[in-house]
């Protein structure tokens, strides 16, 4: 089905939305992002250890490991954020 326009577009910049078949809705209605993260499928894993490691090069952080504790990572995000609006 296709997806509304935002007022003063002449297309929508959104994919068409999906509509469950009929006898079919509960399968469509179960498929969510927070059942998907519960699931935390192997590539989904992998995807977030890729970010977090990217993202950790991009502040510098060159001792970032996976199993950083996250008080060690909000330690540092505070210490930054502070330095940036000094």
């Amino acid at each position: 089905m296709p997806e509304v326009i935002p007022l003063g577009m002449d297309k929508s910049p959104y994919p068409d939305r999906i509509l469950p078949k009929l006898g079919h809705e509960k399968d469509l209605a179960d498929r969510t992002l927070t059942k998907l993260y519960n699931q935390r499928p192997a590539w989904l894993d992998a995807a977030h250890k890729a970010l977090d490691a990217a993202v950790a090069q991009a502040y510098g952080w060159s001792d970032y490991t996976a199993d950083m504790p996250d008080e060690e990572i909000l330690k540092r995000l505070l210490a930054l954020n502070l330095a940036r609006s000094a």
